[in-house]
């Protein structure tokens, strides 16, 4: 538990007090946010703000992690634990070649899709082969436990899967980072809960059978911390913006963690908020190509309800409220498998 608290408040104070560091370079360089013009109107005012914030975060997650492996007592680092801090780091370098792209060329787009997309499925590929052949992770499709439902994909199979649940958890965080805090805010909920579950699982491994659960415990409340330490400044009127560096890498993480604490179905759950948004998107594209209208005034979804005349600070509070009831109904899903299982109270 000690070496929670101390992965946990190690990221969130190393965000906490680096960020401002990085606001100050980042505005003597004049490195700030390009705004799209097709985005609602209000966020104009927005263009210029620092981005790339992800660098803290990621800093903070890759620091408090370590530092928690420095108390006597705590398992040496973990394979699985180092494929977690692997995939956010590698995210974290894609986000900030797309990032660099749109500050250098002053404009709103960065990489071209097929790159954006393609060094994804790449580091997607990368990260579920190392987790088969060299973390050794279960090829069962699952919900709570490597056992439960049981549906055995075999190596093939589920690397594929692994590869399209990390890819697609990545870009639904980057399409949730649209307003003021909204995407840390919503994903510290998300680590919180599973850092709660590794912790569960480490305590009961007969039952979950997953021997690194308390490394990836330490990975999920370090990069829970990070958001939140982030968040101090990233909260609206935002100093700085995390950018593709933050988001993908806070998506690569979240994805990455419940693959191999064997969640994957959970995860549509805990993430609730990020499915949401990015079906949004879906339907909005599905239904303008094929119907040609719009159901929503403008996606993702968040924006809708900014084009709506909700502030957008109501937008984001709202939004955080159903981010954290997914996550605690999350855990609520996890808890009674632990009692179908023959857990005790």
């Amino acid at each position: 538990m000690i070496s929670l608290m101390t992965s946990g408040g190690a990221a969130l104070w190393v965000a906490v007090l680096t960020t401002p560091f990085l606001i100050r370079w980042l505005l003597k360089h004049d490195i700030g946010q390009q705004i799209r013009e097709d985005g609602p109107q209000v966020h104009i005012t927005k263009a210029g703000t620092p981005t790339m914030g992800g660098i803290t975060i990621v800093l903070a997650v890759v620091l408090g992690y370590l530092v928690a492996h420095l108390i006597p007592g705590v398992p040496d680092i973990s394979r699985s634990g180092t494929l977690i801090v692997g995939v956010i780091v590698g995210a974290a370098l894609i986000g900030f070649a797309d990032d660099w792209i749109k500050v250098r060329h002053r404009r709103s787009l960065g990489l071209n899709k097929r790159a954006k997309i393609g060094s994804q499925i790449v580091l997607g590929l990368a990260f579920s082969f190392l987790a088969v052949y060299w973390a050794h992770a279960t090829t069962t499709l699952s919900f709570t436990r490597y056992n439960s439902p049981g549906f055995e994909l075999g190596t093939g199979l589920w690397v594929a899967w692994a590869t399209f649940i990390v890819v697609g958890t990545a870009n639904a965080v980057n399409l949730t980072d649209g307003l003021d805090g909204l995407a840390a805010g919503s994903a510290t909920f998300c680590f919180a809960v599973l850092s709660v579950i590794g912790y569960w699982q480490f305590r009961h491994l007969a039952i979950y059978r997953v021997h690194d659960a308390l490394d990836l415990a330490l990975a999920a409340v370090a990069l829970a911390g990070a958001c939140l330490g982030f968040l101090w400044w990233n909260a609206a009127p935002a100093k700085i913006f995390m950018g593709d560096t933050g988001s993908l890498s806070i998506g690569a993480g979240l994805g990455g963690l419940c693959l191999l604490m064997n969640l994957q179905l959970l995860l549509a759950l805990i993430g609730g908020l990020f499915v949401i948004v990015t079906l949004s998107v879906v339907i909005q594209v599905v239904s303008f190509r094929v119907f040609h209208r719009r159901v929503f005034r403008m996606a993702p979804l968040h924006h809708h309800f900014e084009l709506g005349g909700w502030p957008e600070t109501t937008v984001i509070v709202r939004f955080w409220i159903l981010a954290g009831l997914f996550a605690a109904l999350g855990l609520g899903v996890f808890y009674a498998g632990f009692l179908a299982a023959g857990g005790v109270t």
